[in-house]
Order: C-alpha cells, then sequence, then structure tokens
C-alpha cells in the first residue's frame, strides 16, 4: 500500500512559500493560480501503480522526480485563449501550476519507474524490488 505521511505543518509550509513568492522580486507567477490534481493509488502483485487526472495538460509540461525516496509531481495546465461572446462568462476548470509528493515505500525499484501520459492521465508504474527468500538461518555457535 502506499503511503503519504501525514504533517501536521504542511499547509503552514505551504502558505509560507506561497507568500515569498508573493513578495519576492519574480512577480511573474501568480501565486493563486494553482489547482491540486487527483490521484488514485493501488498496489499490485509487482508494483504500485497511481493514476493522476490531467486534462488538458501536455507531457512536456510534466515533470516526475524521484528523490530521497520521495516522488515529486511538478507541472502546469495552461489557459486556453477563449473569446467572450455572451452577457455572461463562466469557467470552472482550474489553471496554473501544481505540486505533489509521495513518500515511497521502502520496496520500491527507484531505478524502473515508467511514466506515461494517455488520454489525460499520467500513469505512474512503481516496480517493487525483487525480495530474496527470508529464510531464517541456523547461525552454529563455535
Amino acid at each position: 500500500m502506499l503511503l503519504t505521511k501525514f504533517d501536521p505543518f504542511k499547509e503552514l509550509r505551504t502558505l509560507e512559500e506561497r507568500m515569498n513568492e508573493a513578495f519576492s522580486s519574480d512577480l511573474k507567477k501568480d501565486i493563486f493560480s494553482s489547482f491540486s490534481p487527483c490521484v488514485n493509488t493501488r498496489e499490485g502483485e509487482f508494483a504500485y501503480h497511481m493514476d493522476i487526472d490531467l486534462p488538458g495538460v501536455k507531457k512536456e509540461d510534466i515533470s516526475v522526480k524521484v528523490e530521497n525516496n520521495i516522488l515529486t509531481l511538478k507541472g502546469e495546465r495552461k489557459t486556453k485563449e477563449e473569446t467572450k461572446k455572451e452577457d455572461y462568462y463562466k469557467v470552472e476548470s482550474s489553471f496554473g501550476s501544481f505540486m505533489r509528493s509521495f513518500t515511497l515505500p521502502e520496496n520500491v525499484d527507484a531505478e524502473n519507474i515508467h511514466a506515461e501520459n494517455k488520454d489525460g492521465v499520467l500513469e505512474i508504474t512503481l516496480p517493487k524490488k525483487s525480495s530474496k527468500s527470508k529464510t531464517a538461518k541456523q547461525i552454529k555457535i563455535k
């Protein structure tokens, strides 16, 4: 099972990072235009599987990185140019950048992780390390 460690101060750190970005010299980023994609996880016999809903996001705009046993997804959904033809306008889609991080189980083979973007869903396969038989061994006392 893929577990995510609970961090009670994560939201505060996220707020602090956004505030720092807002007052930094790089004002090109809009700190309030972000979204968090839905992630479905499941465990199979030989691998863990993650399905991330990213409709409208090109694979060139997605980054998948593993560092220190943490899988980090980053990307951006760019707004489309829309023309307003009526007296009203409504947009329900979320646009902007996103970042999600997941702590990987110890038995994940990080060297062979596979990711594929298909039909607006990023599918990540996290193969399990082959477990050698852990049989008990009697130690002879000399």
